[in-house]
């Protein structure tokens, strides 16, 4: 397991940034749900509800708005993987019994799960890369084995699919009839979970889609860094924001004496317990509505869920107020960002390839692009978390291209640091795509002072 997921895996990362003189009123959307619904006060159950993303309402979104004279040219999505069964377990603890095979007919369900085990398990000459082409399509477990996606988790991406099918293909026909393999850019990381998200997603996306044109490549890097993965500065930075999260920690009296009787009732030290990341189990009990685990000397229950809840929501609002984890945010977006960009270019200039990009992937993979992006307001990454990025070509100045970026259907274009301003001097519902390029290629240095990603990877600042 790598450093960055054994970080996310000891604390609930938030993406942070200053915003430079606040957040403007005029800012079209906040991250926030329906303030109608949401508690005034932030409660440590309502923010775990929220996270889980149970699907079970039909979702609110703002993808593909934009002016009747505007052109949708490309569409770019990176997602979280669905739910899944914990990578860690309580010691001496019975672990959640969880079916993770599929059933049509067993909630939560999706009007295409059936369909899509059908083409599932039928698949055939199917390509993948490297260790892709050893992993199971889908979901197959009586009971879950470590991090395997639930079918909670597979109805979440046939539910994303078919929203972003609905507008992206039916309303904008991004996507020719014909399309091949060259039209689409699928990438995934070698676990089971992401691949089987991104197949969900994109089973909903294009209906019992032929196989010989999906060539979903493999992404080994977690944070997708591709070739661009040499970054000793990174790595400083997220040592310095792991010691940061640790002082906190020793600082909660309430933490600690939680974690003490937790040990206590499991029967191990307190150590081991806070070692075993209790609350990545302790989720998979409050999204799955199973009993928390119990032994001869007590149970764990939902007080200690929200101790430790509470303390994750406490961690971020002291992490806005510091640029740790900002500056390896920076760093560890950068790539990806940077390949988006590039890849944005080429379409601005005519190329009809790649125009639908997908990239399945993880929570530590998109905390640190918000992050990076400035968007502070949102909320970590949630079960099937989608950060969706549109291209525009101005119809009155074909030459003219502009992008839109929402997260989870809210648009948070104005919410970015390189486009907080457009909108006051400017009629257009969106950012140009230079203000974009811009920031990626060189902006977004500036707070590391360097001027390149090269520089800001290897110039010693501690």
């Amino acid at each position: 397991m790598n450093i960055f997921t054994s970080f996310l895996l000891l604390v609930h990362l938030t993406p942070v940034t200053p915003v430079k003189n606040g957040m403007n009123g005029k800012n079209r959307k906040r991250i926030m749900p329906d303030p109608l619904t949401e508690p005034p006060v932030i409660d440590p159950i309502h923010e775990a509800r929220i996270y889980c993303n149970i699907p079970s309402i039909t979702e609110r979104s703002a993808e593909g708005h934009a002016p009747y004279y505007f052109k949708l040219v490309s569409v770019h999505v990176l997602i979280r993987h669905g739910d899944r069964y914990p990578l860690y377990a309580i010691p001496k603890t019975k672990r959640p019994e969880i079916d993770c095979t599929l059933v049509a007919n067993r909630k939560p369900n999706h009007p295409k799960l059936e369909a899509f085990i059908n083409h599932m398990s039928k698949a055939s000459e199917v390509f993948m890369e490297g260790t892709l082409s050893t992993l199971p399509l889908y979901p197959s477990h009586s009971l879950c084995e470590m991090g395997e996606l639930t079918q909670t988790g597979v109805v979440q991406h046939l539910k994303n699919g078919q929203l972003l099918r609905d507008i992206y293909l039916k309303k904008h026909k991004l996507l020719p009839k014909d399309w091949t393999t060259k039209h689409l850019y699928l990438e995934t990381t070698g676990k089971s979970r992401t691949l089987q998200s991104g197949l969900a997603l994109l089973y909903s996306l294009l209906p019992d889609f032929d196989w010989k044109k999906i060539n979903f490549r493999h992404q080994w890097s977690t944070i997708f860094c591709s070739g661009s993965c040499d970054c000793p500065m990174r790595n400083q930075y997220l040592e310095k924001e792991q010691r940061r999260q640790y002082l906190l920690r020793v600082k909660n009296n309430q933490l600690e004496n939680t974690y003490v009787e937790m040990a206590k009732i499991v029967g191990i030290p307190t150590r081991q317990l806070r070692a075993a990341n209790p609350i990545d189990s302790m989720l998979c009990h409050f999204c799955h509505n199973v009993s928390f685990p119990c032994t001869k000397n007590g149970c764990i229950d939902i007080e200690h869920f929200k101790v430790i809840k509470t303390h994750q929501i406490e961690d971020e609002k002291e992490r806005r107020e510091r640029k740790l984890y900002f500056k390896y945010a920076l760093l560890a977006s950068h790539p990806v960002l940077n390949q988006t960009v590039n890849r944005m270019l080429r379409i601005a200039e005519g190329r009809k390839e790649e125009i639908f990009v997908l990239y399945s992937a993880h929570d530590v993979t998109l905390s640190p692009v918000l992050s990076a992006l400035g968007i502070t307001e949102a909320r970590f990454p949630r079960f099937a978390a989608r950060l969706v990025f549109e291209l525009w070509q101005d119809g009155e100045k074909p030459a003219d291209h502009f992008i839109r970026i929402l997260y989870n259907g809210v648009d948070v274009t104005f919410h970015t640091s390189f486009c907080q301003e457009h909108h006051k001097h400017s009629s257009k519902p969106m950012c140009p795509l230079e203000d974009f390029v811009h920031f990626v290629k060189r902006d977004m240095f500036s707070v590391l002072n360097s001027t390149s990603y090269y520089d800001a990877c290897h110039r010693k600042t501690f």
